[in-house]
């Protein structure tokens, strides 16, 4: 639980880093490249194979794009401008964007007063994060970018709960497929959008290393790990830590600022998830992401 908490929460950290000598678009090509490298080399060991429906690659490249390329690329472009303890905390919003569009496509089908009452605190905390009333218009635009990522993730959830999740394959395997569809998905991006010299030092090296070899490799190994060995309810409790690990060495590493507006957003959009969690149990494997 704290090594997964550590990777996903510090993701933000890495890509604050990476970005001294990458753009956005080329992050995204390296860290997703190498997390499937790590999820290709863990499937060999398993003994596992792809999957070969042509049907189910079409899904995989859809859950790609929602799950991967677009919030990565928007986190990427948004810490541009935003802090990446800012960044994790509008990361949080996942589970009440998952449960928004659950109720639109119908897949959420119970929306109690406690649980709307959760969704509705959970996206004041987030406007509280966002302060659209003061700021820069690029600090605005940035955490909007982070705002629309973290939607991006939860529409994927629907989508992989309607589409994949359920087919008969090794939990590891469709994750593994769907880092192979995000890397070539990215290789596209990257003529529109990745063409900038780039401007290597090792600490940009490690950043994007751990960040795509750890943060979105190894960290879904040990979230597989945990959904086997302590259970799905135990392991979603992982979402709660990563704004805390986000802030924490935003500040300690980066030396940015924590404001109270940040903290009592944070706090109101924990409390949120918890009280539209509270009347369900998610079972659903959890996409290969960042958090």
């Amino acid at each position: 639980m704290v090594g997964l908490a550590l990777l996903w929460g510090s993701a933000f950290l890495w890509v604050a880093i990476a970005l001294r000598g990458l753009n956005p678009a080329q992050i995204v090509l390296v860290r997703l490249s190498l997390g499937a490298l790590v999820l290709l080399a863990v499937l060999q060991v398993v003994g596992r194979r792809l999957p070969s429906s042509k049907r189910t690659w079409q899904h995989l490249f859809v859950a790609a794009l929602l799950a991967n390329v677009v919030p990565y690329l928007l986190f990427a472009i948004g810490q541009q401008s935003v802090s990446s303890g800012l960044a994790g905390s509008l990361n949080a919003t996942t589970p009440l964007w998952a449960f928004t569009f659950g109720l639109i496509f119908r897949t959420e089908q119970r929306a109690s007063p406690l649980r709307l009452g959760g969704l509705t605190l959970g996206f004041l905390g987030a406007v509280l994060i966002l302060a659209p009333w003061q700021g820069a218009a690029s600090e605005l635009a940035g955490s909007i970018a982070c705002l629309t990522a973290a939607a991006s993730y939860g529409l994927s959830y629907v989508y992989m709960g309607r589409h994949l999740v359920g087919l008969d394959h090794h939990p590891l395997v469709l994750p593994t497929a769907q880092l192979i569809a995000a890397s070539g998905l990215s290789v596209l991006v990257v003529p529109v959008a990745g063409i900038e010299p780039i401007s290597l030092s090792p600490a940009v090296i490690a950043a994007v290393t751990i960040l795509g070899a750890g943060g979105t490799g190894a960290a879904y190994v040990l979230n597989y790990r945990l959904i086997t060995d302590e259970g799905p309810t135990f392991a979603s409790t992982v979402s709660y830590l990563l704004p805390v690990v986000a802030v924490a060495l935003g500040v300690a590493v980066l030396d940015e600022p924590v404001t109270p507006r940040l903290l009592v957003g944070t706090v109101l959009v924990l409390i949120s998830i918890a009280l539209v969690r509270r009347t369900k149990v998610d079972t659903t494997p959890r996409p290969a992401r960042l958090a």
